[in-house]
């Protein structure tokens, strides 16, 4: 493979600069994609809690974490040969590195130890803070400067995710040790997140994903050997079919669209969308595994989704 700084096909680098007199009309109807993608990617992965969940009831934790992501990067690097794509640049592999340390191994890890110990309605307790946490990461990172309504939004609406998500769970009081774990996990996450935004704009979406995939696979497989042999994995076949989808979706596929959709942007207010995730996951916890769905649920889901919709709408001032 030879060095390159492009990328081709659908997933050819975005760029999309705001005008000297901030986001107007036509800039909104550029922005419109960043906005679908975005929400199809969260689409996919508001099924990771639910399927961690199930998969941690028979596989265990250091596997699925590592796992996942040996599978997913056997099928980037055959993306990446199947379709030629040439190495990244020199500069662009300690970027590659953020994001693998940040979506690659300490989401999955974290999360993966997290749910042996709280459910997965529990577990979107912490999680509903990623989308704050990602549009703050962004914001350092990129330099966009929201105006005060969208962040005033954004808390409202992170409020509104944290409070539906407490209430589903069971209240304040059932806040566990592994939130700890969960936190880390949301931090991690937001910074690969918004690093892999960036990156996506050069490399192209689904680039971004493999290139980090590839990059953390050698340290993955070992793990995943360890595990193996310290504990086999024993499970059910859907055990195993929640752990193909954390695998092939949740680790490679799902970020086809969100990195799509934040490389088009802009990064914070796409972020936004992420507040969907924890209505989304905590219904499929319900559809799935049984957990209680109630009025309340119901009220705080259209809550979060007005918060979304608010957020995602909210013009950002021009960049001095």
């Amino acid at each position: 493979m030879k060095e390159h700084s492009s990328a081709t096909t659908l997933n050819d680098p975005v760029v999309l600069p705001l005008d000297s007199g901030g986001l107007n009309s036509s800039a909104a109807v550029r922005r419109a994609p960043g906005i679908w993608w975005g929400l199809l990617g969260v689409a996919a992965f508001s099924f990771t809690i639910p399927f961690t969940r199930v998969a941690v009831a028979g596989i265990p934790p250091l596997f699925i974490g590592s796992g996942r992501a040996v599978v997913a990067a056997i099928l980037a690097a055959a993306a990446l040969a199947i379709t030629r794509q040439r190495l990244p640049q020199p500069r662009t592999w300690l970027r590659l590195a953020l994001v693998a340390a940040g979506v690659v191994v300490g989401f999955p890890l974290l999360t993966s130890y997290a749910l042996t110990a709280v459910p997965a309605g529990h577990g979107a307790v912490v999680i509903a803070l990623l989308p704050a946490a990602t549009a703050t990461a962004a914001i350092l990172r990129t330099g966009e400067r929201p105006r005060p309504a969208f962040w005033a939004v954004m808390l409202l609406g992170s409020l509104a995710a944290v409070s539906f998500a407490f209430l589903q769970s069971g209240g304040v009081g059932h806040l566990h040790w592994a939130d700890l774990l969960l936190l880390g996990a949301v931090a991690c996450a937001s910074l690969g997140y918004a690093e892999g935004g960036l990156l996506a704009r050069e490399l192209g979406s689904w680039q971004t994903i493999a290139w980090a995939l590839v990059l953390a696979a050698p340290a993955m497989i070992v793990l995943a050997v360890v595990s193996a042999l310290d504990q086999p994995p024993s499970a059910t076949p859907v055990q195993w079919a929640a752990f193909g989808y954390l695998a092939v979706v949740s680790m490679f596929l799902g970020f086809f669209a969100w990195y799509r959709g934040l490389a088009i942007g802009p990064m914070a207010q796409v972020s936004q969308i992420q507040l969907l995730q924890p209505v989304m996951s905590i219904c499929w916890a319900a559809l799935l595994l049984g957990e209680a769905l109630t009025w309340t649920t119901i009220i705080g889901a259209v809550a979060v989704i007005l918060c979304a919709a608010a957020a995602v709408r909210v013009r950002l001032k021009p960049i001095s």
